[in-house]
């Protein structure tokens, strides 16, 4: 299922498990996968900044593939303070003083929150949604019924019948989320199963699970991260050399507006990709890799 020899550094929290491409003494650059994905996502990404010298590195996020908890009485939780440090966890593992990153989605928010809290340390940001902060403290509002109707599957994993629906039915849902956020990406059923061992990981599910609810203020966070969670609901700036991808036909993440840009540096450029969606590094790859290549210059 999993290449033996995939390298993997110890946190002190997980075991993470990483591909890596490109000579061992290059620009690193960190891509970073979102929910429901894994570091395959960045197949076709990873090889091309390889060969033009930097040294790529894609972890698997806890709760997927072959990254573990290093102590089976550690909580299960996954808030977004939780993967911001995680990252942060890779690379002093790794040695790295300073590296890029790219990521979407849960990688995409985790990428943000390392550049916010460490902005020494991040050279250079790709962020494939924009500003995807969260406020953990106050409820979010009511949204159009558009929108809350694209949010079912967060609603659902704030039941325990969606809980069970995850633990029972999750290649199912997993891949119908492939299909509903990318209306337009025709992806065939092997490039599903390269990921799908991914979410068989035995901490999937309640990983996912206390992340969408801690989100929602209906599971506890750790209390090693309340004062970077109050941190992160004053919507810090980033200040990194930044740019933003959005996915033009995104059907989960389609909110973008001008007044993101507040929250970047000054001349910070946005692309929208047409006919892609949630899953850019997939449906887009080029797109991804030329972003790295202008904000590297």
């Amino acid at each position: 299922m999993y290449d033996p020899a995939m390298p993997a550094v110890r946190t002190p929290t997980l075991e993470i498990a990483y591909e890596e491409y490109g000579p061992p003494r290059g620009g690193a650059i960190i891509l970073l996968h979102g929910f429901p994905d894994d570091a395959h996502a960045y197949d076709r990404v990873a090889p091309p900044l390889a060969e033009a010298g930097h040294r790529v590195l894609v972890p698997y996020l806890r709760g997927h593939g072959p990254t573990r908890f290093l102590d089976a009485a550690t909580p299960r939780m996954a808030q977004q303070a939780a993967i911001g440090q995680d990252l942060l966890d890779f690379m002093d593992a790794l040695g790295l003083a300073g590296a890029s990153l790219a990521g979407y989605d849960w990688g995409g928010r985790a990428a943000c929150i390392a550049a916010i809290l460490k902005p020494d340390r991040v050279r250079a940001l790709v962020t494939i949604g924009g500003y995807n902060v969260q406020n953990t403290l106050a409820p979010s509002r009511p949204a159009s019924a558009f929108e809350e109707r694209m949010y079912w599957y967060q609603w659902y994993f704030n039941t325990e019948r969606g809980r069970a629906g995850l633990e029972k039915n999750r290649h199912d849902i997993c891949k119908f989320l492939w299909k509903d956020w990318s209306p337009t990406w025709r992806f065939g059923d092997d490039e599903y199963a390269r990921t799908a061992p991914s979410f068989d990981n035995p901490d999937f599910v309640p990983v996912v699970i206390h992340s969408y609810r801690h989100r929602h203020q209906n599971a506890p966070g750790d209390p090693r991260f309340d004062a970077v969670e109050r941190h992160l609901a004053t919507r810090p700036p980033i200040t990194v050399p930044t740019v933003i991808l959005h996915g033009g036909d995104d059907a989960v993440s389609s909110r973008r507006s001008d007044a993101e840009l507040a929250q970047f540096p000054e001349k910070t450029e946005r692309r929208v990709i047409a006919r892609v969606g949630h899953f850019m590094p997939r449906e887009d790859p080029q797109a991804v890799v030329d972003a790295l290549r202008t904000v590297l210059r």
